[in-house]
């Protein structure tokens, strides 16, 4: 199979890799779709591997053993291998497994690849009506600021501040208008500032403005946001976030990096906020996640503005650090 590689700094090919075989209750997938994510930090850094990507949606092509899927099942696959016995992965917050279970020697774990690997509980069944671009999405497109909103309960009686509009913000937005809130966004890229508004956002806001934090306040009448999710991994949004928040507001952190200071007097006692960390979203949220993206296929068609053939992989990356782009999908088996 055709595997993408990091060869040096911004430097990549693709190379060939044996086809992974299926076994137990691991299932091959041929790669449809590889929704791109981080990934392009590494090219940028020079990250050598060949062990690349997180999100994928395919087709089964082989099973191990008979089990939750048949050949020629379209599925989601779910990002990083769990156990699936122990209690966090029970009880559908797998993300959060300690215990793990990649296949032997980690083959075929990456997904800007023509066939991954991946255990038959974590692939989800794309339904009939669902076109497989939109089923992707259920990765990182909607995912994290779904399961954020999932973990605060975010309702049509809330505003919503989303710091980030990377395509894990936008979806973040999708996420927020669906259920009826009220979303004010923060960026500072021109090209996503437009498709935040586009999505739906009320406002945005320059997070360089030296006002950013009373421009908040205004627009919630001088108490501030209800909830709040960072999306941008940037201790100075971060912050931003934690002061727009309002008294017994909730606060949940996506985006990852960042270095922040929580005065735990002012922030968390006096102010009464609860704070989440949210990686991903519960597996017995499934139902509710397919029922967002049957219903924003019109939105999910804005935040997928690009799609590229594995062999211009270099050309996607290249576009991801312009930011001049919302989620970006790879496609392995065009060349």
């Amino acid at each position: 199979m055709k595997v993408a590689a990091i060869t040096g700094k911004q430097q990549c090919e693709l190379i060939d890799k044996p086809d992974p075989q299926a076994s137990e209750d691991f299932v091959l997938v041929k790669v449809l779709l590889a929704p791109m994510c981080t990934e392009y930090k590494m090219y940028r850094d020079g990250a050598k591997g060949d062990c690349l990507g997180h999100e994928a949606a395919g087709e089964v092509v082989k099973v191990g053993r008979p089990g939750r899927h048949k050949v020629g099942d379209r599925v989601v696959v779910m990002p990083l291998y769990a156990c699936g016995r122990c209690e966090l992965c029970v009880a559908g917050d797998y993300i959060h497994c300690q215990v793990g279970a990649a296949p032997p020697k980690w083959a075929g774990v990456a997904t800007y690849a023509q066939y991954l690997l991946k255990q038959d509980w974590q692939l989800l069944p794309v339904p009939d009506d669902m076109s497989l671009e939109h089923a992707s999405m259920a990765c990182c497109g909607l995912g994290p600021t779904f399961g954020a909103m999932q973990i605060m309960h975010v309702d049509a009686f809330d505003t919503v501040l989303i710091t980030g509009m990377g395509p894990v913000g936008l979806g973040g937005v999708i996420n927020g208008t669906y259920r009826g809130a009220r979303v004010i966004a923060v960026e500072s890229q021109p090209y996503r500032k437009k498709l935040a508004e586009k999505l739906g956002a009320a406002a945005v806001i320059d997070p360089g403005d030296p006002n950013a934090l009373q421009a908040i306040k205004d627009l919630t009448g001088g108490r501030g946001v209800d909830k709040a999710i960072d999306c941008s991994g940037v201790a100075s949004a971060q912050r931003l976030l934690i002061d727009a928040a309002r008294r017994k507001g909730h606060v949940g952190f996506v985006g990852e990096a960042g270095t922040l200071e929580i005065k735990v007097s002012d922030d968390m006692i006096r102010k009464g906020l609860t704070v989440h960390g949210c990686w991903h979203w519960n597996l017995a949220d499934t139902p509710r996640m397919m029922q967002v993206i049957l219903a924003c296929g019109a939105k999910i068609d804005k935040l997928i503005t690009h799609s590229f053939p594995m062999a211009q992989v270099e050309q996607a990356w290249k576009l991801q650090l312009t930011g001049n782009c919302g989620k970006v999908l790879l496609r392995p088996w065009e060349m």
